[in-house]
């Protein structure tokens, strides 16, 4: 069997293997006490980091779980809605997991714990139930850094702190949101990206060229995939560069996918990199349907992606190594106003797709966008060198706490004036 054909199912193997390991801890729990918790003994912590979705866009949350399982002083909980999310993150997180399906039991929680920050890694609609505890300080921190339309939400009003990467993000919030306090958003780069995660695959002599493409999204205004337009030509140009190895890193909806465009470019393209793999076993292509996309940018030296946050970890990373963009609605002015990385990086559209395996070639043997990249790193990543990210996240999440705290104090005293004038 194919490595294509074996990682398919991994995702949803995955979840039934820690539904059947959680479901012993599960029974513990009495009738009357929460779900996931015993209401009588909630330890207290600092943050609260909210998740209140299906297994499906876990991705969301586990990206961020590594940057607090890293914090000792800043004691952190994960509080989960969904019991299939609760059982699926068994085992696979060093902080504790709190399955609170019910809000009166939310707000018993947060009560109890005491919890200084509540962050939340996406706009779920019951990010609004938790919003309605007053005693800690409400931060969106979003899951990537893209230039996708999604990424700015009128939500973005409701909670205390907005954290983005950089300059992009700030001006991406002011050209999209009306009536919004740009003072609400916080440059703290992307933390993530400074975590020590491994090499996804071995070293190779030739190049590597990863094809990393995005889902189809909600609706069509959210639909940057390039899987159904230019998948299997990307796929094939790739292969036809001599001497190197190719890798196929789809976004983790793809694979389940019910776009009938997006399910047949996919299907077409595992073919193409079964015939490639059988034919010539020493290139190491490989399909990874699984595992952290930032160790597969690690070896990565020709990326090419859609407008996702892939394409920015890649200008991060490795701003030295080309990058290649795609553009499913052919339009140069509006790609290059809604996604300036596109200024740093070869197009593939309507026009180009036909020439991609010249261009390709081209690209590998004079990078003449290179100096730009490093340009475009700066815009949207304020600058920040590896490392420095964690740095000022940390520091801007302790002086929200700080602040939000003491604004709560002087509250408290000024009730107690009144109430004793």
């Amino acid at each position: 069997m194919s490595e294509a054909r074996q990682s398919d199912g991994a995702i949803a193997r995955f979840t039934k293997k820690a539904a059947r390991a959680a479901s012993n801890r599960l029974r513990q729990y009495g009738a009357g006490e929460a779900d996931g918790f015993d209401i009588s003994d909630v330890p207290s912590s600092d943050v609260a980091i909210y998740f209140a979705d299906m297994p499906l866009k876990l991705y969301q949350l586990t990206q961020w779980l590594p940057v607090f399982e890293g914090r000792s002083d800043m004691r952190t909980i994960v509080v989960v809605r969904n019991r299939e999310t609760f059982e699926a993150l068994q085992g696979h997180t060093t902080l504790q997991v709190l399955l609170v399906p019910r809000y009166e039991d939310l707000m018993d929680l947060y009560d109890r714990a005491d919890f200084h920050a509540v962050i939340y890694v996406n706009n779920g609609w019951t990010n609004f139930q938790s919003l309605s505890f007053q005693q800690a300080v409400h931060i969106h921190v979003n899951h990537g850094e893209s230039d996708k339309i999604c990424m700015v939400s009128n939500q973005a009003k409701a909670y205390d702190k907005v954290f983005v990467a950089g300059e992009a993000a700030v001006r991406r919030h002011a050209a999209a949101l009306a009536w919004f306090d740009p003072t609400h958003l916080v440059r703290v780069g992307r933390p993530q990206l400074d975590l020590p995660v491994p090499a996804a695959v071995p070293a190779f002599a030739g190049p590597t060229i990863t094809y990393a493409p995005t889902w189809e999204g909600e609706d069509d205004a959210n639909n940057y995939t390039s899987i159904d337009r230019y998948g299997p030509q990307i796929i094939a140009a790739a292969l036809a560069q001599p001497g190197a190895r190719v890798l196929y890193k789809p976004h983790p909806r793809v694979a389940a996918s019910r776009d009938a465009g997006v399910a047949a470019g996919h299907a077409d393209i595992l073919r193409q990199m079964d015939r490639a793999t059988a034919a010539d076993p020493s290139r190491g292509h490989a399909v990874l349907m699984d595992g952290d996309v930032l160790g597969v940018i690690r070896s990565t030296d020709l990326m090419i992606a859609d407008v996702s946050s892939v394409s920015l970890d890649h200008l991060y990373l490795r701003p030295e190594a080309p990058l290649v963009i795609t553009d499913r609605r052919t339009d140069r002015q509006r790609l290059l106003e809604d996604a300036p990385i596109a200024a740093g990086a070869h197009v593939i559209d309507q026009g180009t797709i036909d020439t991609l395996s010249q261009d390709l070639s081209s690209i590998l043997a004079d990078d003449a966008l290179r100096n730009r990249r490093y340009e475009l790193r700066d815009f949207y990543f304020d600058s920040l060198a590896e490392g420095q990210s964690t740095e000022r996240f940390w520091s801007e999440l302790s002086d929200a706490i700080h602040h939000h705290d003491a604004a709560l104090r002087d509250l408290s005293r000024v009730r107690v004036i009144e109430e004793n004038a």
